[in-house]
Protein backbone atom coordinates (compact mmCIF):
# COMPACT_ATOMS: atom_id res chain seq x y z
CA UNK A 1 0.00 0.00 0.00
CA UNK A 2 3.04 2.30 0.82
CA UNK A 3 3.87 2.09 -2.64
CA UNK A 4 -0.23 2.65 -4.14
CA UNK A 5 -0.10 5.89 -1.96
CA UNK A 6 3.60 7.12 -3.30
CA UNK A 7 2.56 6.62 -7.04
CA UNK A 8 -1.11 8.19 -6.53
CA UNK A 9 0.78 11.08 -4.43
CA UNK A 10 3.53 11.27 -7.39
CA UNK A 11 0.91 11.35 -10.38
CA UNK A 12 -1.04 14.00 -8.34
CA UNK A 13 1.94 15.65 -8.25
CA UNK A 14 2.63 15.22 -12.22
CA UNK A 15 -0.94 16.42 -12.86
CA UNK A 16 -0.74 19.71 -11.13
CA UNK A 17 3.27 20.31 -12.83
CA UNK A 18 1.11 19.83 -15.88
CA UNK A 19 -1.44 22.15 -15.62
CA UNK A 20 1.17 24.31 -13.96
CA UNK A 21 3.06 23.97 -17.40
CA UNK A 22 -0.22 24.66 -19.31
CA UNK A 23 -0.98 27.73 -17.54
CA UNK A 24 2.45 29.07 -17.88
CA UNK A 25 2.28 28.53 -21.58
CA UNK A 26 -1.35 30.46 -21.54
CA UNK A 27 0.51 33.61 -19.38
CA UNK A 28 3.77 33.88 -21.80
CA UNK A 29 0.83 34.20 -24.83
CA UNK A 30 -1.13 36.69 -22.81
CA UNK A 31 2.18 38.75 -22.15
CA UNK A 32 3.70 38.70 -25.47
CA UNK A 33 0.10 40.15 -26.95
CA UNK A 34 0.60 42.72 -23.75
CA UNK A 35 4.06 43.98 -25.16
CA UNK A 36 2.84 44.27 -28.52
CA UNK A 37 0.12 46.44 -27.84
CA UNK A 38 2.64 48.03 -25.98
CA UNK A 39 4.73 48.79 -28.14
CA UNK A 40 1.97 49.96 -30.23
CA UNK A 41 0.76 52.25 -27.47
CA UNK A 42 4.02 53.41 -27.06
CA UNK A 43 4.16 54.42 -30.98
CA UNK A 44 0.62 56.03 -30.85
CA UNK A 45 1.75 58.11 -27.90
CA UNK A 46 4.63 59.49 -30.02
CA UNK A 47 2.78 59.93 -33.18
CA UNK A 48 0.20 62.14 -30.55
CA UNK A 49 3.09 63.68 -28.90
CA UNK A 50 4.37 64.64 -32.26
CA UNK A 51 1.30 66.21 -33.54
CA UNK A 52 0.61 67.69 -30.28
CA UNK A 53 3.79 69.66 -31.05
CA UNK A 54 2.93 70.65 -34.31
CA UNK A 55 -0.42 72.37 -33.54
CA UNK A 56 1.12 74.41 -30.86
CA UNK A 57 3.72 75.50 -33.22
CA UNK A 58 0.20 76.35 -35.94
CA UNK A 59 -1.19 78.08 -32.99
CA UNK A 60 1.48 80.25 -31.78
CA UNK A 61 1.72 81.32 -35.91
CA UNK A 62 -1.69 82.21 -35.99
CA UNK A 63 -1.48 84.47 -32.65
CA UNK A 64 1.66 86.05 -34.76
CA UNK A 65 -1.08 86.96 -37.43
CA UNK A 66 -3.63 87.84 -35.49
CA UNK A 67 -2.06 90.32 -33.85
CA UNK A 68 -0.23 91.67 -37.33
CA UNK A 69 -3.39 91.43 -38.76
CA UNK A 70 -5.18 93.57 -35.75
CA UNK A 71 -2.00 96.25 -35.79
CA UNK A 72 -2.77 96.17 -39.19
CA UNK A 73 -6.58 96.80 -39.11
CA UNK A 74 -6.43 99.46 -36.45
CA UNK A 75 -4.20 101.59 -37.79
CA UNK A 76 -6.23 101.56 -41.72
CA UNK A 77 -9.31 101.70 -39.71
CA UNK A 78 -8.00 105.34 -38.13
CA UNK A 79 -7.07 106.06 -40.79
CA UNK A 80 -10.66 105.26 -42.36
CA UNK A 81 -11.99 107.63 -39.70
CA UNK A 82 -9.61 109.92 -40.70
CA UNK A 83 -10.64 110.16 -44.29
CA UNK A 84 -14.10 109.77 -43.32
CA UNK A 85 -13.81 113.26 -40.81
CA UNK A 86 -11.50 114.24 -43.55
CA UNK A 87 -14.71 114.03 -46.48
CA UNK A 88 -17.41 115.14 -44.21
CA UNK A 89 -15.56 118.67 -44.08
CA UNK A 90 -15.10 118.51 -47.50
CA UNK A 91 -18.76 118.16 -48.59
CA UNK A 92 -20.00 120.08 -45.75
CA UNK A 93 -17.66 123.10 -47.59
CA UNK A 94 -18.36 122.12 -51.24
CA UNK A 95 -22.42 122.48 -49.51
CA UNK A 96 -21.35 126.49 -47.98
CA UNK A 97 -19.97 127.18 -51.20
CA UNK A 98 -22.75 125.81 -53.81
CA UNK A 99 -25.31 128.07 -51.64
CA UNK A 100 -22.94 130.99 -51.86
CA UNK A 101 -22.78 130.24 -55.79
CA UNK A 102 -27.09 130.07 -55.62
CA UNK A 103 -27.34 133.68 -53.95
CA UNK A 104 -24.52 134.85 -56.27
CA UNK A 105 -26.62 133.69 -59.28
CA UNK A 106 -29.75 134.93 -57.67
CA UNK A 107 -28.49 138.14 -57.38
CA UNK A 108 -27.11 137.97 -60.45
CA UNK A 109 -30.09 137.32 -62.32
CA UNK A 110 -31.88 140.65 -63.82
CA UNK A 111 -35.31 140.96 -62.79
CA UNK A 112 -38.76 140.95 -64.41
CA UNK A 113 -38.70 144.80 -65.13
CA UNK A 114 -34.88 144.62 -66.35
CA UNK A 115 -36.01 141.70 -68.57
CA UNK A 116 -38.98 143.97 -70.08
CA UNK A 117 -36.96 147.26 -70.30
CA UNK A 118 -34.29 146.53 -73.54
CA UNK A 119 -30.94 146.39 -71.98
CA UNK A 120 -28.04 148.80 -72.86
CA UNK A 121 -25.69 147.75 -74.99
CA UNK A 122 -22.41 146.22 -73.54
CA UNK A 123 -19.27 147.35 -74.08
CA UNK A 124 -17.30 145.45 -76.16
CA UNK A 125 -14.52 144.71 -73.57
CA UNK A 126 -16.69 143.91 -70.94
CA UNK A 127 -19.17 141.97 -72.93
CA UNK A 128 -16.48 138.42 -72.53
CA UNK A 129 -16.22 139.17 -68.48
CA UNK A 130 -19.82 139.43 -68.25
CA UNK A 131 -20.74 136.57 -70.37
CA UNK A 132 -18.94 134.12 -68.66
CA UNK A 133 -19.61 135.32 -65.45
CA UNK A 134 -23.13 135.03 -66.85
CA UNK A 135 -22.48 131.29 -67.32
CA UNK A 136 -20.95 130.29 -64.64
CA UNK A 137 -23.72 131.71 -62.49
CA UNK A 138 -26.39 129.94 -64.78
CA UNK A 139 -23.67 126.60 -64.25
CA UNK A 140 -24.03 126.81 -60.45
CA UNK A 141 -27.53 127.59 -60.53
CA UNK A 142 -28.32 124.82 -62.83
CA UNK A 143 -26.21 122.51 -60.39
CA UNK A 144 -28.08 123.93 -57.09
CA UNK A 145 -31.62 123.31 -59.10
CA UNK A 146 -30.37 119.70 -59.67
CA UNK A 147 -29.30 119.12 -56.13
CA UNK A 148 -32.53 120.36 -54.66
CA UNK A 149 -34.56 118.42 -56.94
CA UNK A 150 -32.35 115.18 -56.47
CA UNK A 151 -33.08 116.12 -52.48
CA UNK A 152 -29.36 116.56 -51.12
CA UNK A 153 -29.54 120.39 -50.49
CA UNK A 154 -29.39 120.74 -46.67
Amino acid sequence: MSHAVGIAIESLVAILLLLTIGYCILLNKRLQRLKADEHSLKATIGELITATEIAERAIGGLKHTVRDVNEHLGSQLAAATQMSAQLKHQLAEGDAVIRRLAKIASAARPSSEQKEAPAPAPEPAAAPRGSSARAVAEAAQAFSERRRASGLAA
